[in-house]
């Protein structure tokens, strides 16, 4: 059951990340174009944008679709854990703890 449940578990929070990057993305080429008049760079990399536009577009995008992914991993997780009663295999902690000493 519990290679099932780690495909189940690996589809879920694919699809859930995936869906929240795209929404965040949307929501960040709004709110940039409603603070700045103009478009996202489309590629902060080419030489023809502003460095700290490039800048500014690569930490602000890269830091809110990282918080959405990892945002809507937890509620898929909760959303498992409700259902399986047990968090995804990949989530659940090791019950033996490493022995250090020597």
């Amino acid at each position: 059951m519990a290679e099932g449940g780690s495909k189940v578990w690996t589809v879920f929070s694919l699809v859930s990340a995936l869906a929240a990057a795209a929404i965040a993305k949307k929501g960040l080429n709004t709110s940039w174009r409603a603070a700045t008049g103009k478009n996202p760079p489309e590629n902060p990399a080419d030489p023809d944008v502003d460095v700290w536009e490039a800048v500014l577009w690569a930490a602000v995008s890269g830091t809110f679709v990282a918080l959405a992914r990892m945002l809507a991993q937890r509620k898929a997780a909760g959303y498992y854990l409700k259902s399986k009663g047990q968090l995804p295999p990949q989530l659940q902690k090791g019950d033996a703890v490493p022995n250090t000493s020597t």
